[in-house]
């Protein structure tokens, strides 16, 4: 697949931003049926004008929309599709969600079967179409708002597969590679609307390949009866198949351990799974959580493929603390013993608001970790 004239920036982020409290407070009436739909659309469009001005002014190459018109970073896909019954959502749902952990621990850590996508599940009605293409939506409102590249996410096929209870859908999908051709089937249509219109950077959500690493979630996978590796295979074949034969186009991936109210749900080196995952993944950008030792070691950037770039996840999106410019550095230097510094990038880990609650740091904090980010990278890549 031909690279993409973005896949070598230097400066990247995952995709959601905190949101600020008069969307919240829209979002909370709305859910009580206090605010109209229009009157939602009107506060969101005009947080998203602030946040992509205040993303020029940091000069930063790629832009996104924060998230801003979801509730959740997995909306991307359950928004566009029909054939599910409607499940209420609302920031009080979130809010229930976040009460059952404790912020900057692992997410439930005394009961390892609690998987966070099961608190999602949706029962299917009828096999899942296309009715709107919500990620093109926010693309074009953003995007009219700036000559910068925005960038666009959406949530990988294995997340939606753990999203939708299939298990009660036997009239309807026969079985889970039923299930999964229309995902990708629809996930392709969405690829293809929003390259149509113009959108050059897309990246696909990725939570699912750090459970293939993390011991829990191994285990529970056993006890279940199922094959972690065999799951795997059928994960890339189909984040690879979304992505196919789209030429002029960056495409990332993000591997997400979990990312709500500050806390996280994986953990464990890439060592089991780098060198088949990065070798076979079709897409150009590499996002990588780093930000602690419960990630591992550099060493698996060796299997890195020469074509593509690893964007290194050093700067927290879970907690206050601004890291400094030296800290970054050392790492990176570190990073560039086992894959060349051409090939490297730099990020945050993660999003700062997966869903609308956002992590446990503020606005200020934010903005200061991106600051430093572009500092970084200045030094690191001059002329980038």
């Amino acid at each position: 697949m031909k690279n993409g004239a973005l896949s070598k920036i230097r400066v990247d982020q995952v995709g959601s931003l905190l949101r600020p409290q008069k969307l919240k407070e829209a979002y909370a009436r709305h859910g009580r049926g206090q605010v109209s739909d229009a009157e939602l659309r009107q506060v969101q469009d005009e947080a998203v004008r602030d946040l992509v001005a205040k993303q020029e002014r940091r000069n930063l190459p790629v832009l996104t929309d924060g998230e801003f018109r979801r509730l959740n970073f997995q909306d991307s896909f359950a928004e566009s599709v029909t054939g599910f019954l409607p499940v209420n959502r609302t920031i009080e749902f979130h809010e229930r969600r976040a009460a059952g952990g404790k912020p900057f621990t692992r997410w439930n850590r005394d009961n390892p079967d609690d998987d966070p996508s099961l608190f999602y599940w949706r029962p299917i009605t009828e096999r899942l179409r296309l009715a709107r293409n919500l990620p093109l939506e926010e693309y074009r409102f953003a995007q009219a708002l700036t000559s910068r590249p925005v960038k666009i996410t959406l949530i990988c096929p294995d997340r939606i597969c753990e999203q939708f209870d299939r298990r009660n859908a036997a009239s309807v999908y026969k079985d889970i590679d039923d299930f999964l051709a229309d995902v990708v089937r629809i996930e392709r249509g969405i690829v293809a609307g929003l390259i149509e219109t113009g959108c050059r950077y897309i990246q696909i959500d990725a939570p699912s390949y750090t459970s293939y690493v993390d011991p829990p979630s191994l285990a529970r996978m056993r006890r279940g009866s199922e094959d972690p590796m065999a799951i795997m295979e059928r994960s890339m074949k189909a984040d690879n198949a979304v992505i196919a034969g789209f030429e002029g186009v960056t495409f990332g991936i993000h591997l997400c351990r979990g990312n709500q109210r500050s806390m996280w749900h994986r953990e464990g080196s890439y060592d089991a799974i780098a060198e088949r995952l990065f070798n076979t993944l079709s897409h150009h950008r590499l996002l990588l959580e780093y930000d602690t030792e419960r990630a591992g070691g550099f060493e698996p950037l060796r299997f890195v493929p020469k074509d593509k770039v690893a964007v290194l996840g050093l700067v927290s999106s879970k907690v206050s603390r601004v890291e400094t410019a030296d800290e970054l550095k050392r790492r990176i230097e570190e990073a560039g013993r086992y894959l060349p510094v051409e090939q490297l990038a730099l990020s945050p880990q993660c999003g700062f608001a997966s869903n609308i609650l956002g992590n446990l740091l503020s606005e200020d904090d934010q903005w200061r970790k991106f600051d430093v980010i572009q500092e970084v990278a200045a030094q690191v890549w001059p002329g980038r």
